[in-house]
């Protein structure tokens, strides 16, 4: 999970402030594709997990853990599928898109947010069912665990420094403005007619 919904998520996020000078489309390309692969990654392992609870006959949707993470995979699938519609298949016109990015970014962002705080409390149960004994003398499964958070609120903090420092943001482009965003724009390179 942490895979998929934290590190490839950031890194998906991320496409837009690294490849700033690269192509849009070859940017709106990449950034779904790591989402998709983000994506599957996440379904595995919801998979994995509800098979191992029915194996060790363990209840499932119980905790905090379960109830934040099922909702984030569920507000992820929305989202891709929306950013999907909207960007790169759009079935909507250029002005509901323009309308629709802001949301589409501020969502983006609050579900690196819920994952890194879906996985935080995964960490915790994790500890609590496993080691709770041994947990306040510092053995080596809490302090790897611990600093397992602490990479992920770290990692979390850098990438919304990032998403949000203006300098680092693509510079608009006024000739990738105008082209269409259709699939056959996307893959052959030839923009639309206009009407």
């Amino acid at each position: 999970m942490v895979l998929g919904l934290v590190f490839l998520q950031g890194d998906a996020i991320l496409v837009y402030r690294v490849f700033r000078n690269e192509s849009k489309r070859s940017a709106k390309l990449l950034h779904g594709i790591i989402h998709l692969l983000a994506l599957i990654i996440s379904i595995v392992g919801i998979v994995a997990v509800f098979d191992f609870h029915r194996a060790s006959k363990i209840p499932d949707m119980y905790s905090l853990h379960s109830w934040c993470g099922l909702a984030t995979i569920l507000l992820f699938c929305i989202q891709w599928v929306l950013g999907l519609m909207f960007f790169l298949f759009p079935v909507a016109s250029a002005w509901i898109r323009a309308m629709y990015l802001p949301l589409h970014v501020f969502c983006g962002v609050v579900l690196l947010v819920m994952s890194i705080g879906s996985c935080l409390l995964g960490i915790t149960e994790k500890l609590l069912f496993s080691i709770m004994d041994t947990y306040s003398t510092r053995s080596p499964e809490g302090v790897l665990a611990n600093s397992l958070g602490v990479v992920l609120v770290v990692f979390g903090i850098l990438l919304i420094f990032i998403i949000t420092k203006e300098e680092y943001r693509r510079p608009p482009n006024p000739e990738e403005e105008a082209l269409s965003v259709h699939f056959k724009t996307l893959t052959e390179g030839a923009s639309s007619p206009t009407p």
